[in-house]
């Protein structure tokens, strides 16, 4: 897999799951759904693909996943019922930030 960039848009090669990375870490980092290497947008998923069972959380639309470093962040466009991963490790729903009160 060549060197994510932000912009780069990928999809689960076992899944409906579809991803646009907004943040790239500097180095080379494989990311996975469902326990298989993701492709490129305009690759063709092969028939046939089932998330493995340990990665079959499932992705949901609009919602930001991100690595454990928070050096890497993607946006599901498309859910699917693979969960996302990076380097080995699962990516995590990304927690929205609190708005200040307005007292």
């Amino acid at each position: 897999m060549p060197q994510l960039k932000p912009g780069a848009r990928l999809r689960s090669a076992v899944c409906d799951t579809e991803i646009m990375v907004v943040a790239a870490p500097a180095a080379e980092t494989e990311l996975t759904c469902g326990g298989t290497l993701m492709l490129d947008i305009s690759e063709e998923r092969p028939a046939g693909g089932s998330p493995a069972g340990d990665a079959s959380e499932g992705t949901q639309l609009g919602k930001r996943y991100v690595n454990e470093a928070a050096d890497l962040e993607v946006l599901c466009t498309k859910p699917g019922k693979g969960s996302l991963g990076a380097g080995g490790s699962p990516l995590q729903l990304k927690e929205a930030k609190p708005l200040p009160a307005s007292d």
